[in-house]
C-alpha cells in the first residue's frame, strides 16, 4: 500500500482515505481537530462509507501514521468497529478573551470548511 510521504496533521485533507492496522479501510477524513496556534492535535473525525454508518472521532492517541494519500490508525479492524461518534462539545482549547464572536465565527466557519 503506497500512501506517499509522511505528512503533518496541518496539512491532512479531508478526503483522505483512513486505514485500520490491519489495512482495511475505514472511511475519510472528514475533519481534524486541532489548534494550530499551541501546535495541539486532538485527531480526526471519520466519515465511514456505508448508509447510516455516520462519523466516529480517532484520538490522537489512536493515529499511527499519516501520509499523502491515507492515514493509518494504530488500531485494528475489529477495534476500528468500536469508535465512538465525536462530541458535540469539544473543549475549546486557548481560548483568547480579547477574541470577538466574530473571530471565533470565522475561525470555526473555515475550520468546518476545510479552509485552517
Amino acid at each position: 500500500m503506497d500512501l506517499g510521504a509522511p505528512i503533518s496533521y496541518i496539512v491532512l485533507e479531508r478526503g483522505t482515505e483512513v486505514f485500520s492496522s490491519d489495512h482495511q479501510a475505514i472511511g475519510h477524513v472528514e475533519h481534524v481537530l486541532a489548534d494550530e496556534r499551541e501546535d495541539v492535535f486532538d485527531g480526526i473525525v471519520i466519515a465511514r462509507g456505508g448508509i447510516g454508518r455516520g462519523h466516529v472521532f480517532a484520538d490522537a492517541d489512536d493515529i499511527g501514521e499519516i501520509h499523502e494519500r491515507g492515514v493509518v490508525l494504530k488500531l485494528d479492524g475489529t477495534a476500528c468497529e468500536r469508535l465512538h461518534e465525536p462530541s458535540e462539545n469539544p473543549a475549546v482549547l486557548g481560548e483568547d478573551p480579547g477574541d470577538t464572536i466574530t473571530g471565533k465565527l470565522r475561525r470555526a466557519w473555515d475550520r468546518l470548511s476545510g479552509n485552517y
